[in-house]
């Protein structure tokens, strides 16, 4: 903002009486303050632009009247916050490097165990079965979601800057609830199937039929897409003007919130509104389709359920394990906790890193073929020498 005062000779035309000049000081000087208030320090141009005459006899006040205006349109379109900074897991060198080398084993496991499912289920051609044809889905959201957050984290525990662009934060808000909606819906889909199998066994193939699983995949992409939509809204629409410390290791809602100059009491229930929607139906749809599993008329003896809960114990298992954190995070008040990352790393590190060995461990099927797999590969490893 540029002022500047000028002698003027005596000569010319006065703008008016002593009162009339006050007060086109008083208005003039209540513009700036309230610019400068609202939206800090505008950039420098022609100070003779619009030139406002206060007193011909005494001073020129020259503003920039140009400036004020295109600076407040350019702030309320655009944020000075570009980019924000993580506080990480830790401040503590020692403890950021011990984290370092135990997350990269942990991210090596998810990668290379859910791709054995992948692999495994590919291979042998399982994706005819409803139960596999979900689980290689389910493995694959586990690889994008613990990708979305993980090499970020583990990078930042070695770096002096751990920063990420506001995009980059906004996406990686995005595609953070899009895999793990994504996975809550596939873990709901697979009770389903489930309670099929055991209470409906003959009408079993011809209710999951490849078409309905289908239906039912491209149902899960599209839920977790609209929800993902609604969240990074919702977040987008605030402007960022001074706080760009976030107290966490990723991007997510009620941390990026904190940091806006706004009230955002509203926005922060109906963020909380929209985050409870997915985990609390996907548990209601687990918790009825196992409830009628255990219950079913022909499963009353102690023989039936036991063999009803080794067929859906490892889902079950899993199930609890990835809800009972979620139900944590999401489904209680606006509020944050310090131990908020500690339970964010285990749904999103450790999850998916026990979802292979725990399906791999319990399923016949899954192990016969890795076996079948690893014996193939040793045969042909054997031939070649």
């Amino acid at each position: 903002m540029n002022f500047i005062v000028v002698r003027k000779p005596t000569s010319r035309p006065t703008f008016g009486s002593p009162d009339r000049e006050a007060i086109a000081v008083t208005i003039t000087g209540i513009i700036i303050i309230l610019s400068c208030t609202r939206t800090g320090r505008p950039e420098m141009t022609d100070p003779m632009e619009h030139s406002l005459i206060v007193s011909p006899e005494l001073e020129v006040i020259s503003l920039s009247l140009g400036t004020i205006v295109s600076w407040t349109h350019s702030k309320q379109k655009l944020n000075n916050v570009t980019e924000f900074i993580f506080w990480s897991l830790s401040q503590n060198t020692e403890v950021e490097e011990v984290c370092f080398m135990v997350f990269s084993f942990f991210y090596m496991v998810i990668l290379l165990g859910n791709f054995l499912i992948m692999l495994t289920v590919c291979h042998r051609n399982l994706f005819k079965m409803p139960m596999y044809f979900f689980l290689n889905f389910l493995s694959f959201a586990d690889i994008c979601y613990s990708s979305v957050t993980a090499p970020k984290m583990i990078t930042d525990l070695l770096a002096e800057n751990k920063t990420i662009s506001y995009e980059g934060c906004m996406l990686q808000l995005f595609r953070v609830h899009f895999f793990g909606d994504t996975k809550i819906f596939i873990l709901a889909v697979m009770a389903y199937d489930h309670y099929v199998a055991i209470c409906k066994p003959l009408h079993y193939l011809s209710i999951m039929d490849q078409e309905t699983c289908d239906k039912l995949l491209l149902g899960t992409w599209l839920d977790s897409f609209i929800h993902s939509i609604i969240q990074v809204a919702l977040v987008f629409q605030f402007h960022f003007w001074g706080p760009r410390e976030i107290d966490h290791y990723f991007c997510d809602a009620h941390p990026v919130l904190k940091l806006t100059c706004t009230d955002t009491y509203l926005v922060s229930v109906l963020v909380t509104a929209n985050s409870r929607t997915i985990p609390l139906g996907s548990f209601i749809i687990l918790l009825i389709s196992y409830t009628v599993i255990l219950v079913s008329p022909w499963k009353q003896s102690v023989k039936g359920i036991l063999k009803a809960l080794s067929t859906c114990g490892t889902h079950i298992a899993v199930a609890i394990i990835f809800f009972s954190p979620c139900t944590f995070m999401y489904m209680r008040p606006d509020t944050t906790f310090s131990e908020d990352k500690m339970v964010a790393v285990f749904y999103t590190i450790i999850m998916p890193m026990l979802n292979p060995l725990i399906y791999t461990l319990r399923n016949a099927e899954v192990k016969n073929a890795r076996k079948k797999l690893w014996s193939r590969k040793v045969f042909w490893e054997a031939n070649s020498k």
